[in-house]
């Protein structure tokens, strides 16, 4: 008997990519004799009312509301009505391209090698200036510290990577998503995953593409929120962070002690080191990927700016969740 799949999209405010994204998956639906889950936060834009006429017209389609509106908590939901019988679990963000074997190259990949997990690299593309500029750092070493499925394609066992299949026997023994987690979640469950024993295999036969923040604003936020999920998780399984990890740590502390320059000019030279090692990566990095991501070299210094706004980010949100830990052990 050939494996079951379950193919989970979780949305939120998706109109523009939904119907698309759909048409290309009930192609490998169709072939993989799989159900696509599209469990929806709460849209307010017709992606719902696009999602259940096409449900209306193919039965493959299936729609949920996900009243916690976060997407760990819309996996867990499809996987609870929808998985008694499903050997295994692809997620798909809503908001990304895949290629048209995107699901049939992840189901080979995951009887081939017998893991309990297959992640896949990604690949940030922007379209306009700014998001450009994003999509360069985070292709690049500038703005993620070297993570594997972030700066090229590689094969083999991995810690943590962009999440696509995962065996529902594995996800179920180790207790799904854990739904406290807004951000970091997906880090959290592969080293659950890991702890049980399962192997977490990056693909190179596959991958999907990201389309990044394209406001300042928006990136601060994302990253903040990621800073803090880690922290989170670092608390929970008492982990040792990785050198990538702990580096920008020191970057809220390089800022705050920039404030001392008032008293004397040496405290900015931390900060001065790190904006500029941050521009001369930038403009490296815009070298090495255009004219790929389109990036005009008398703007390359945009990418630097950019990886600063992850790094102070993800370093504030970080220590501000280790200094919340008092005040929560207080109150419970």
């Amino acid at each position: 008997m050939s494996a079951r799949v379950l193919i989970v999209v979780p949305t939120l405010n998706e109109n523009r990519h939904i119907g698309a994204l759909l048409d290309l998956l009930l192609v490998e639906a169709v072939a993989l004799d799989a159900t696509i889950a599209v469990v929806d936060g709460g849209s307010t834009d017709g992606t719902i009312d696009t999602v259940k006429a096409i449900a209306a017209e193919n039965q493959r389609v299936v729609y949920l509301h996900n009243p916690r509106r976060i997407q760990s908590a819309a996996i867990n939901q499809a996987v609870a009505l929808l998985g008694a019988e499903v050997d295994y679990l692809i997620r798909i963000d809503a908001h990304g391209s895949y290629p048209p074997d995107y699901c049939r190259t992840l189901m080979a990949e995951a009887e081939e090698r017998q893991a309990g997990s297959v992640v896949v690299p990604m690949k940030t593309v922007g379209l306009a200036l700014f998001q450009r500029a994003v999509a360069t750092a985070q292709n690049s070493p500038v703005g993620t510290g070297g993570s594997a499925h972030r700066t090229g394609k590689m094969a083999g066992p991995v810690d943590h990577g962009h999440h696509a299949l995962m065996r529902v026997s594995a996800f179920r023994a180790v207790g799904g998503y854990d739904e406290t987690f807004r951000f970091n979640e997906d880090a959290e469950l592969d080293y659950r995953l890991r702890q049980a024993g399962n192997l977490i295999w990056l693909t190179d036969r596959t991958g999907m593409t990201y389309y990044p923040r394209a406001t300042m604003r928006g990136l601060f936020r994302q990253y903040f929120g990621y800073g803090g999920g880690r922290a989170r998780n670092i608390l929970k399984h008492r982990m040792r962070p990785r050198l990538r990890q702990m580096v920008p740590l020191a970057i809220l502390p390089v800022v705050l002690l920039a404030a001392l320059s008032v008293w004397h000019w040496v405290f900015l030279l931390p900060l001065l080191a790190w904006g500029l090692g941050c521009i001369a990566l930038g403009m490296h990095a815009a070298r090495k990927h255009y004219p790929q991501h389109g990036m005009p070299m008398r703007l390359s210094p945009l990418v630097g700016w950019a990886a600063m706004i992850m790094h102070f980010a993800w370093s504030s949100g970080f220590w501000l969740h280790l200094l919340q830990q008092p005040f929560r052990s207080g109150r419970a």
